[in-house]
């Protein structure tokens, strides 16, 4: 060994690194420096509980003051000072921060924080500051005042300060190009935006401009059920209120505290991005905290406060970190906590939510299997049954004003309407309104008719048809129309591998079907069946060569009443072709392979028939009867096709043409 020795880091390369790498946006500049501020009072309390201290606190505030004459911006506070040595200590050693050696001597209550957890945030004032000076005087007996300086070189000047009072006042002499940091609404903003909740008042032109309340902070018990929405909406202004909340406080396994706001979602609400704000301890970090927050909750709003959240150097971004993950599976068993318990005590208010929670709730299903675990029994589909009595009379109980974990236990509120319509799943239902079943009521309900078997409908609109068939015939259907069902229905097959879903339109239970009625009598003439004939007419009308024709007779106590024809989509090919769309990130088409469906026992099919057969041959060849025979066959097949899907504008001026045509040779006879 020829040498050995330490690596020695020179300082001159300290400051590019801090102006152009260290912090993302300028601007954060003022948080480090305000958090400094609060730090320095937080600790004067701190030494004063210890006895080290019997001066006078006085009143704890941090003033900034302006000057565009001299292009300074100061930041001053009351708090514990710095002698000349701290001041060698804290501000010339680059990179050390006092923060985490005065909690190990003074901290014994959660209550007093300190912010600091780097050295570097005082350094950050060089990002906009062409001079940084300090005036500071130590709150010890018989401490002398001292004035640091430097120009942004690693040379720095210290020497006595004419300061009288404990505290200590930073100056910027700012860059040219920084001149925006001089104007009060600048300030202002940014105030509001990092440091509002800062638990100091901070005055600008002897104006206090911060808010210095934190809502997750305090006691839940102190709080009101306006105090939450007050602050949602300073939050998110100018929004609907939300549906509920939960009020989060947890010291154990890690430090936590949050409120989080469940929202009405809005139809382009995007999943993947988070509005929940990161604060620590209550400096405001970042409007994204994805790390922390279950990716099905992200859609979840509010605030969420930790220090034991690990931060990069410039408290920008979050680190890969295992408490990072058990603060979201933490999150996530909350949530799902907070869900039962409604269900189980309110189940009105938990309909009136169900629409936008069930989102949240289908999505941590499919991707967290302890949440799915958690909600699986809570999990209500909106269905056609009639359901006056769904569940067993229970007690109503009151629900208690927040929901909050705690050494003392779990408590929850939720965001109450003064009326709410009645719910046929409430125990006191007495008006109807839509019902709303869990799956296993629906198998056991439906055991005896359809055993393990579940029709759906996802389009109550376009579906109708095919949903008043089921209806009539005294098949329950399931609503899953949200735009996550299409994933949540191959979800559900998976946990019920027994359990077989149709949608309506798929094909035709044998229960829809009128097998008595079938038309099987032979026509001497043609020797054929009525349904042979009517397929035989629809396939020489529409001459599609991959469409497939059935004739059935639908079961009906009113013919008139049932569709002529439908259109089926096999369950199997049409999930296929989705999956196919989805992968290709293409629309859906149409496939140019489905069923037709003709009903046999509709008056109009019947009366078709007769037209056809009654045909009188004409000049070249043709019969006007047979002519609007095949004119209405079309016509039924659009019909039919209306129910699945729309028409481009070819179809629709050509279904409009026949329309017309199909119209005037009926007036015409």
């Amino acid at each position: 060994m020829l040498e050995q020795g330490t690596i020695t880091i020179h300082t001159e390369n300290i400051f590019p690194i801090i102006k152009k790498s260290l912090y993302t946006d300028h601007e954060i500049f003022l948080r480090e420096l305000v958090s400094n501020a609060v730090d320095a009072i937080q600790k004067l309390k701190m030494v004063s509980f210890a006895g080290e201290f019997t001066g006078e606190l006085g009143e704890p505030e941090i003033k900034i003051a302006l000057d565009k004459d001299k292009k300074t911006l100061s930041i001053s506070d009351n708090g514990i000072g710095m002698t000349a040595e701290e001041v060698k200590k804290y501000i010339n050693q680059v990179a050390f921060s006092s923060a985490e050696e005065f909690i190990q001597k003074y901290q014994t209550s959660a209550e007093q924080q300190i912010i600091g957890h780097f050295g570097l945030g005082f350094y950050s004032s060089f990002m906009v500051a062409q001079k940084v000076e300090i005036d500071t005087l130590s709150y010890q007996a018989g401490a002398q005042a001292v004035h640091w300086s430097c120009d942004g070189s690693p040379v720095f000047q210290l020497e006595n300060s004419p300061k009288t009072e404990h505290g200590t006042t930073i100056t910027l002499t700012l860059q040219d190009e920084e001149m925006e940091y001089l104007e009060p609404m600048r300030i202002r903003q940014l105030v509001k935006t990092y440091c509002d909740f800062m638990p100091v008042a901070i005055q600008l032109d002897g104006e206090v401009i911060n808010r210095q309340k934190a809502p997750w902070k305090e006691s839940p018990q102190n709080l009101t059920k306006e105090d939450y929405l007050e602050f949602y909406r300073y939050l998110y202004p100018f929004q609907e209120e939300p549906l509920l909340w939960v009020h989060l406080n947890t010291d154990y396994p890690f430090i936590l505290n949050g409120i989080l706001y469940f929202p009405k979602l809005k139809p382009d609400v995007d999943t993947t991005k988070g509005q929940i704000k990161l604060f620590c301890n209550q400096v405001f970090v970042s409007d994204h905290c994805e790390e922390v927050i279950p990716k099905f909750l992200l859609p979840l709003r509010g605030v969420i406060d930790s220090t034991d959240i690990p931060l990069n150097v410039s408290r920008s971004s979050l680190t890969n970190d295992r408490t990072v993950r058990r603060i979201a599976d933490y999150i996530a068993k909350k949530v799902g906590d907070r869900l039962k318990e409604l269900y189980r005590e309110n189940r009105d208010e938990y309909i009136r939510c169900w629409q936008d929670v069930g989102t949240f709730v289908k999505f941590g299903s499919l991707n967290d299997d302890k949440f799915k675990k958690q909600v699986e029994d809570i999990l209500i589909y909106r269905t056609t049954a009639n359901l006056t009595q769904a569940t067993p009379e229970t007690p109503q109980t009151d629900i208690p004003a927040v929901e909050v974990q705690s050494q003392e236990g779990d408590v929850w509120q939720e965001v109450t309407p003064t009326q709410t319509p009645a719910s046929p799943l409430s125990p006191q239902s007495t008006v109807l309104s839509p019902n709303y079943t869990t799956l296993k009521e629906y198998l056991e309900r439906n055991k005896d008719r359809h055993e393990n078997r579940v029709f759906y409908c996802t389009d109550e609109v376009s579906q109708a048809t095919y949903v008043e068939l089921h209806k009539k015939q005294g098949l329950e259907v399931l609503f899953m129309d949200s735009f996550i069902d299409s994933h949540f229905i191959s979800f559900l097959e998976h946990e019920h591998p027994n359990v077989k879903f149709s949608r309506v339109d798929s094909d035709l239970d044998k229960t829809l079907l009128d097998q008595d009625k079938a038309g099987e009598i032979v026509d001497p003439k043609t020797n054929k069946t009525r349904s042979e004939q009517i397929k035989e007419l629809f396939q020489n009308a529409l001459n599609k060569p991959k469409l497939n024709i059935r004739t059935e007779s639908l079961k009906s106590d009113d013919p008139q009443g049932t569709p002529p024809a439908m259109v089926l989509l096999p369950e199997v090919l049409r999930r296929l072709r989705e999956m196919n769309a989805l992968m290709q990130q293409q629309n859906v088409e149409f496939p140019e392979e489905h069923t037709l469906v003709v009903n046999t026992a509709h008056p109009l099919i019947q009366n078709l028939v007769q037209l056809s057969q009654g045909s009188i041959i004409q000049g070249e060849g043709r019969s006007p009867t047979g002519d609007l025979a095949n004119l209405m066959c079309q016509h039924i097949y659009d019909l039919a096709l209306m129910a699945q899907k729309g028409f481009d504008a070819e179809g629709m001026k050509s279904f409009v043409e026949r329309s017309n045509q199909v119209l005037t040779r009926l007036t015409e006879r």
